[in-house]
């Protein structure tokens, strides 16, 4: 099955550490598929993701927190990482990987936002091209360091930033489906779900791509070849289960 990990740790070992779990986990019996949570940006290096990439347990699906496209807005929300660094940290997983799956959190409308870096972040989207964003409307909280910030932003112009990432994000997700039709990919079966009337067997590639089936059981890893793209899934045939877990 697929096992989420958040790590923490602190100080120049946090590479190491990360990497000393995940072998002890691939070595767990049963596990087929490691999913790692959440990773900072400047965890990537090119050695962390050159032993990521010799682990074929380990799903190409990686979420690097971004924030904001912008430099300046970063800065005001003392990020550690420009956009040019994080940009880096892409390119790294992407050389490692055959085609990996990178997703991220984007706040709008953080203090002082102006539509000059508004355009910013969603111009740095474009270029990186991610898999999934998830967008997030800021939200004043009292006491914090934001919320005594000159320059808020509206509701309704943060709903407007908002619905625009979304249908980017939308836009850029699909495109990234596409790559698998007419491809044999291997999913792991996890529910059903009824489209068009009919019953189906969800199961999500390595890289969380979703994918229906004709109706089997749950918690099977499975080869399938893709062929057909929905509103927000990918149809495929049955080829035969690798093994059952």
């Amino acid at each position: 099955m697929d096992d989420a990990y958040n790590l923490f740790a602190k100080g120049q070992n946090t590479n190491r550490a990360l990497l000393g779990a995940i072998e002890k986990v691939a070595g767990v019996p049963g596990i087929e598929r490691i999913r790692l949570g959440s990773l900072e940006p400047r965890l990537i290096t090119r050695e962390f993701a050159e032993e990521l990439a010799q682990n074929n347990k380990i799903c190409p699906h990686f979420h690097l927190s971004l924030q904001s496209g912008s430099d300046t807005v970063l800065e005001r929300m003392r990020r550690h990482y420009t956009t040019a660094e994080y940009e880096e940290k892409v390119n790294l997983l992407r050389d490692m990987f055959e085609h990996p799956a990178i997703t991220t959190d984007v706040i709008v409308g953080f203090p002082g936002e102006s539509e000059a870096e508004f355009k910013e972040t969603r111009d740095f989207l474009e270029k990186v091209n991610l898999y999934e964003c998830h967008i997030f409307k800021y939200s004043r909280r009292r006491g914090t360091e934001a919320d005594k910030m000159k320059g808020q932003i509206s509701k309704a112009d943060k709903a407007v930033r908002s619905e625009l990432l979304i249908a980017d994000s939308d836009r850029r997700r699909r495109d990234f489906a596409r790559y698998y039709i007419g491809r044999e990919v291997e999913i792991l079966t996890e529910d059903t779900e009824i489209h068009d009337g009919k019953e189906y067997t969800v199961g999500y590639t390595p890289e969380y791509v979703k994918v229906s089936i004709p109706v089997t059981k749950s918690g099977q890893i499975m080869q399938i070849l893709c062929f057909e793209e929905g509103c927000d899934t990918i149809y495929a045939d049955r080829r035969g289960s690798i093994c059952k877990i």
